[in-house]
């Protein structure tokens, strides 16, 4: 079974193949142009060099957030657009649960932060449970403040292992905390289609796929222009 996944959710466009056994193929792009300029010649060219066309696809999945508003939203766009003319299955996945499955398999044990820098003090996150290669969810996605984050991470009192763009942010904001706290290195820090396409394994393994027409983004916030918008609204 085949899995083409893309990832425009962040400031990399990614795309990757994966079967049962593991990855066929990946490429990744960032070089300035937006992603609706450079993620479908991304896949064309790899599925080329893998020598399998979209007729051999099983399952199309997308990260559809939580992320940049206006990337996420191509990303959906994109795979809709592949998915539609020739009924392949989608699968919807989490921004926060890719960064999570590349790690899995690793000698670690604990919990798995994903955090995305949300600015205004909070950040998008969730949290996971890894145990080699078993990943459980343990938070859904949301948006929290850093420092209501850190109380719920001294109240797990596990080993915690930050990836994602807030990363960094969390780890030093966080200090000093009463619990080991590890950043990812970079190659497995930041999400990437390769993660996209092992959870959507997994939602393909238990029937979790939807219909192109059904492939939304989801937002975890308003748009700051619908914000905006809503607190002038408010204020008149």
């Amino acid at each position: 079974m085949n899995v083409l996944a893309l990832d425009t959710s962040a400031v990399t466009a990614s795309c990757a193949l994966i079967n049962e056994k593991g990855i066929l193929a990946q490429s990744e792009l960032r070089n300035g142009l937006t992603h609706s300029q450079t993620i479908l010649p991304l896949v064309t060219d790899m599925l080329k060099n893998a020598r399998i066309s979209l007729d051999e696809i099983d399952v199309l999945a997308v990260n559809v957030g939580p992320g940049s508003f206006t990337g996420v939203r191509i990303g959906v766009a994109a795979v809709k657009g592949l998915a539609f003319t020739r009924n392949i299955p989608c699968a919807a996945v989490s921004t926060l649960e890719s960064m999570v499955y590349p790690l899995a398999g690793l000698p670690i044990s604990g919990i798995v932060c994903a955090v995305m820098d949300a600015r205004r003090g909070q950040v998008y996150n969730a949290l996971f449970s890894v145990e080699g290669d078993s990943v459980q969810r343990v938070t859904p996605d949301r948006a929290i403040s850093i420092e209501d984050l850190k109380k719920e991470l001294e109240n797990t009192k596990k080993s915690v292992f930050l990836v994602g763009d807030g990363a960094d942010l969390c780890y030093n904001t966080l200090q000093p905390i009463a619990i080991p706290l590890t950043v990812a290195p970079d190659p497995l820090k930041y999400q990437h289609a390769v993660g996209t396409a092992l959870v959507a394994l997994q939602l393909y393994e238990k029937g979790e796929t939807c219909p192109a027409e059904q492939l939304i983004p989801v937002y975890l916030r308003l748009p700051q222009a619908e914000r905006e918008l809503k607190a002038k609204q408010n204020a008149e």
